[in-house]
């Protein structure tokens, strides 16, 4: 992998994938899929759909590679139009629907501060199992660093629905941090 040994190959490998060398552009997907699906995944909960999205990705970069300034990172770059095509994908599939606060007024809820003992994996799965609309909204939110004003235009939603749906996302993820910690490690076998 390239990329993570050296940064100064990266120009050598942007020319040649936009000479539309096969090699290279086979070389910048083998540096970064790993990270990319694992990214399409956190959206989209299915894993070959996340992997034909991740590959849509690819295509989608490689068609805007000429667009690429060389301004900030490559990877970010990158990392953008893999997190559009997976809300493209949400959306164009008709998943990707907000729950609505019908109270009118949001929750506010402070991130659990109990020191749980779960590992990132385990935390990943409990962010896999929100409802979309909230899952998408913490996703960009707290993974990938979107503002709300970002978000709305990503999605089509006004702030206070972004807002709400990563109040109520939170929300969620407290209620079941709590369930873990009054059942820690109940289903996991020493041996």
């Amino acid at each position: 992998m390239f990329l993570k040994k050296s940064f100064s190959e990266e120009p050598d490998i942007i020319k040649r994938c936009l000479r539309g060398d096969r090699k290279a552009q086979r070389e910048l997907y083998d540096a970064y899929s790993g990270k990319f699906l694992s990214l399409c995944i956190r959206y989209i909960k299915n894993r070959i759909v996340a992997e034909d999205v991740m590959i849509e990705g690819f295509m989608k970069i490689f068609e805007k590679l000429p667009q690429y300034e060389g301004k900030g990172s490559f990877e970010g770059w990158m990392r953008t139009i893999m997190v559009t095509q997976s809300l493209r994908y949400l959306r164009d599939s008709k998943s990707l629907l907000m729950e609505i606060n019908l109270d009118g007024h949001e929750n506010t809820v402070a991130s659990a501060d109990a020191d749980h003992d779960l590992i990132v994996q385990d935390l990943f799965q409990l962010v896999a199992e929100l409802p979309v609309g909230f899952r998408t909204v913490f996703n960009l939110y707290v993974i990938e660093g979107y503002s709300h004003k970002e978000i709305q235009e990503l999605l089509g939603i006004t702030e206070s629905t972004s807002k709400s749906q990563l109040s109520r996302a939170r929300a969620a993820l407290k209620e079941k941090l709590s369930q873990y910690s009054h059942h820690p490690k109940e289903n996991k076998h020493h041996g």
